[in-house]
């Protein structure tokens, strides 16, 4: 199994078009292209991202033909107009909390 990590900052002014765009397309658009949402987190205080999301696949052919499709390009760009400092990793799943 092979888990896809993304963090990133809200862009100031942005807060409820990034909440509306999240709880309209965030879920749907992984699963469109066959990854699992596994788990969101939003951080109220402290040092680091405000925001770290991630989904899974079976195998890694899998999440690599997701992050290489239309869809998720699209997706991406769309994100970028809410969110600053986007980052993302693939890593082979542990089966616990990973950064």
């Amino acid at each position: 199994m092979f888990k896809l990590i993304m963090t990133w900052n809200i862009r100031e002014g942005k807060e409820a078009e990034y909440l509306e765009f999240l709880n309209r397309d965030f879920v749907k658009m992984l699963e469109s292209i066959n990854i699992q949402p596994t788990g969101a987190w939003y951080q109220v205080w402290g040092h680091g991202k405000q925001v770290l999301a991630g989904g899974a696949t079976a195998d890694y052919e899998t999440m690599d033909k997701a992050l290489e499709s239309e869809t998720w390009h699209t997706f991406q760009e769309k994100l970028l107009t809410y969110v600053t400092d986007f980052e993302m990793k693939v890593v082979e799943a542990t089966g616990g909390f990973q950064l």
